[in-house]
């Protein structure tokens, strides 16, 4: 077999695209009936997903592996940091944690971590027609230039063309574009082989003067100029989209608040409640006073014992402890769930300082924090009336015992339980990331949350579906697909 074609899509910034354009990318070559692999070779983020080889990669590769048509694997994404303070990182290599590091002790290690990134590509490139590869930040970080694994040192080491994308509603998209060329070295401007602009709005006509200039400025290609796609819903890499923080329905049958935690992970676990057209639901950042809300969700969270901490000094136990006295429903979801029992033990020290310390009480559990992490894709049915059928994925290093979990909140294939409710019915937890995300799971719960009333369908999956065939069909219409394959070296 010979080897894969190669395009790496290196950012400016964070948030330029880098992301969306690689979905839009596979989407479009896969329609072409072309094999393509998503790949990012370093990813530092805290929502991941669990893969069909029973590892762990980060949320955004799994979502391009749903726009390539493949099913996710830890190849995608051999190296993964999920930060658990300022300075330090869980990391992960081919799916599997390995150590807690330090950001200078990582570095330290980016020789052993660049070898699981080559054994990936090598793998990958044997495989596929295409790979399109992802990097991280910006390229032009002169202080991450040393032992660089995620940008133009990957880039180097495995001879692959690269595309600069930029954000142009972000203001300043041609010195972007150029001042990240100018910081490159020699031999990285040369494998540069042209640009991309996202999310225009306007006139096209208007942006022609500068596109001509940058070309003639950079002797590059611009290979297209993506449209601002309003409405796009599709999984976050990290952090929350901007304008992410609240959704309000036009007429409510349910209002929803979720804290956002310093250390929430996967919060995309309540894109299908953020989506639904009868759900008001908000993100409570810091300093904000938890609203009345009929439901509150516990995400999951990378620092539990931490994020618990903050919950108290936000003010959010004296709020959960009056939401259920007057009747309101609480769901946590794998660290939330943990914060909701009786204690939570860290003695190994896996999260920082080894202590137990006090839960929330209200589910009759204690939590312990293991060395090693559960990962694994789950199915089963929800213990709510009409038992509908739930799936999801675990990611987690808590042990959870105690007579809550005699209630179950799910039935697992395979004999096994999965969470707790407690015994008046107004709480409920799981392990399960992607709760909500089956249509019949999500009326379920809504129901039990307190929803009246006809529930209009949401589906996540027919949803994402959607939208990424919205974004290849931009990427079809704004973007030359075929001078840039000829780029990349597809003659």
């Amino acid at each position: 077999m010979t080897q894969a074609h190669a395009l790496m899509v290196q950012g400016t910034t964070s948030d330029a695209g880098k992301s969306t354009l690689v979905a839009g990318l596979a989407r479009a070559l896969v329609r072409r009936g072309l094999r393509v692999a998503p790949f990012k070779p370093q990813n530092m983020a805290l929502n991941s997903a669990v893969t069909t080889d029973g590892g762990e990669i980060g949320r955004a590769q799994a979502l391009q592996a749903v726009a390539a048509r493949v099913a996710p694997v830890t190849d995608f994404n051999p190296v993964l940091l999920k930060p658990s303070s300022d300075i330090g990182a869980q990391v992960i290599i081919h799916g599997r944690a390995v150590a807690n590091l330090s950001a200078r002790d990582y570095h330290q290690y980016k020789p052993t971590a660049m070898a699981a990134v080559m054994a990936s590509w090598g793998r990958l490139t044997q495989a596929y027609d295409w790979v399109l590869v992802e990097g991280a930040g910006s390229p032009a970080e002169i202080n991450l230039r040393d032992r660089d694994i995620a940008n133009m040192g990957f880039a180097e080491a495995a001879d692959v063309p690269v595309i600069l994308v930029a954000d142009i509603d972000r203001g300043g998209v041609f010195a972007h574009l150029v001042g990240t060329l100018e910081l490159l070295s020699p031999s990285e401007q040369a494998r540069v082989k042209g640009f991309v602009i996202n999310r225009f709005r306007g006139d096209i006509s208007l942006l022609q003067s500068g596109l001509d200039w940058l070309e003639a400025r950079t002797g590059r290609p611009v290979f297209g100029v993506l449209p601002y796609l309003k409405g796009m819903f599709l999984d976050a890499e990290d952090a929350l989209a901007d304008g992410a923080a609240d959704v309000t329905a036009d007429a409510p049958v349910l209002r929803v608040v979720a804290p956002v935690y310093p250390r929430v992970s996967n919060h995309t676990d309540l894109d299908a409640l953020r989506l639904h057209p009868q759900v008001d639901f908000r993100w409570v950042g810091p300093g904000e006073v938890p609203p009345p809300a009929d439901l509150i969700v516990l995400p999951g969270s990378k620092s539990v014992q931490a994020d618990l901490v903050w919950l108290r000094e936000q003010g959010w136990e004296a709020a959960i402890l009056r939401h259920l006295r007057y009747g309101g429903k609480v769901i946590g979801i794998c660290g939330g769930f943990q914060m909701l029992g009786r204690t939570l033990g860290d003695p190994h020290g896996i999260e920082g300082r080894a202590q137990t310390m006090a839960g929330l009480g209200v589910l009759d559990m204690d939590t312990v924090l293991e060395r090693e992490k559960q990962l694994v894709n789950v199915c089963g049915h929800l213990c709510l009336e009409g038992a509908p059928t739930v799936r999801g994925y675990e990611i987690h290093m808590g042990v959870s015992s105690g007579p809550a979990l005699a209630t179950p909140a799910a039935r697992l294939e395979g004999g096994r339980s999965d969470g707790a409710r407690s015994a008046d019915g107004q709480v409920l937890g799981t392990y399960l990331h992607g709760l909500f995300d089956d249509p019949a799971a999500l009326a379920a719960l809504l129901r039990w949350a307190g929803a009246a009333g006809e529930l209009q369908h949401v589906d996540l999956a027919a949803r994402r579906e959607a939208d990424l065939d919205r974004l290849a069909d931009a990427v079809e219409s704004a973007i030359d697909l075929d001078r840039l394959m000829a780029a990349a070296g597809d003659d």
